[in-house]
């Protein structure tokens, strides 16, 4: 079925399609019906020289799926698309207009004409050339010279210290760096302290991210989930993304995790209905994403996982998630859930890349990329966790390492 490019004609979108076969009269009376059926202000067709048309402002994607197969039932074009093997026109319209990423949402619409009108900035595009874009990385040193990953650790679960382990691994030889560190909050970790000074913390936390971003190869991405201690005021979102930044890294962006665990009681909140000091609650935590490099990673189409509508889904930057429920079944006080976990790999990597976590926990990170055909390396000091992590990803026991 041959295809032409979308146009924009006097305020819609043109969709047009030539069928394999000569429009039917009965695809000509389910273009009258759906012309019937639908506001010719959002969606309507037209037959042009053996083309048929969609003109497109805006649609409700389910309403109109449902209405589009009920008028074909009726019409007969589902037993006609079937015996003669021809391709239908209408799916392939819809394939299309699922396929337009730039689009807004109104009144549970997408809106695909006239959505961006209200932007105030004049010449866009030039101010973003004038500017630059990440001006605070422009003089970074790092090397786009890829080196592979020792083969040895490649699928396995390392027990030690993250910082001695990473001084062991060559430059750029990781693809994407997922974890979630200790927040320092005092919370009941195995074989590891939590909640104790602040600057001694951080100083122990940037030397395994300095570590970190030496291995990330050119182009890869880091992916820290990390929460604020809101009751004692310390923006650690903010405090690791300036670090990130100090080393040249791009800010990709930030997810809101929402986790919907709203849990509070009313005297909590701080100073009780007066401006004195009220205390704000909060339902999410932030994941923070940072590019090393360059905002465009390598790799192959075929290995590419992620489907159409997860993508349009995940790419808007607030991810509805519930908290990990299993926590007490693996023994772990912080554990981030694995479908947050598998929408960051299949959203920002590819199958067969290398995935590290430093901080692998009771290895939700390395059990979800062993799943999705990625190949992992999970670290943590606590023996008990790693070998919840090792069942977990079913590798059993690792080959002895000096680590281990």
């Amino acid at each position: 079925m041959a295809k032409k490019k979308t146009n924009e004609i006097d305020g819609f979108l043109r969709i047009p399609v030539k069928p394999d076969h000569a429009v039917t009269t009965a695809e000509e009376t389910l273009v009258q019906a759906l012309n019937r059926k639908i506001s010719p202000q959002d969606l309507y067709f037209s037959i042009e020289d053996g083309e048929i048309c969609a003109y497109l402002a805006g649609l409700e994607p389910d309403s109109f799926r449902k209405t589009l197969t009920a008028l074909r039932e009726q019409t007969g074009l589902n037993e006609f698309y079937r015996e003669s093997r021809n391709g239908a026109p209408f799916d392939e319209i819809m394939k299309r207009i699922l396929r337009i990423g730039s689009y807004g949402i109104r009144y549970g619409k997408r809106v695909y004409i006239g959505y961006a009108d209200d932007r105030k900035v004049m010449d866009r595009k030039k101010k973003a050339a004038f500017r630059g874009t990440h001006y605070y990385t422009r003089d970074h040193l790092f090397n786009v010279r890829r080196n592979p990953f020792p083969d040895q650790m490649i699928n396995t679960i390392i027990c030690g210290d993250s910082e001695t382990i990473l001084k062991t691994l060559p430059d750029n030889c990781v693809d994407l760096i997922i974890t979630s560190p200790p927040y320092n909050f005092g919370l009941q970790y195995d074989n590891s302290p939590d909640g104790g000074d602040w600057d001694t913390y951080l100083k122990q936390l940037f030397r395994v991210l300095e570590e970190g971003i030496r291995v990330l190869a050119f182009g890869g991405r880091f992916i820290i989930n990390i929460q604020p201690l809101f009751s004692d005021y310390i923006p650690l979102h903010h405090i690791i993304s300036s670090f990130f930044m100090e080393k040249k890294m791009i800010w990709k962006g930030e997810i809101l995790w929402e986790k919907n665990n709203y849990n509070c009681k009313y005297c909590s909140w701080g100073s009780w209905k007066s401006p004195s000091s009220p205390y704000l609650k909060y339902t999410w935590e932030f994941i923070e994403i940072f590019c090393k490099g360059d905002l465009k990673k390598a790799g192959r189409k075929e290995d590419i996982d992620i489907t159409e509508e997860e993508f349009k889904n995940w790419v808007i930057a607030k991810w509805s998630i519930g908290p990990e429920r299993r926590m007490q079944q693996y023994d772990h006080p912080a554990m981030f859930p694995e479908e947050l976990v598998e929408r960051c790999l299949k959203l920002f990597s590819y199958q067969n890349d290398l995935i590290l976590d430093p901080f692998n926990g009771a290895g939700t990170t390395t059990a979800v990329a062993s799943r999705t055909n990625r190949r992992f390396c999970g670290i943590d000091i606590s023996p008990q966790y790693c070998e919840t992590a090792r069942r977990r990803t079913g590798i059993g026991e690792n080959l002895p390492t000096p680590f281990s």
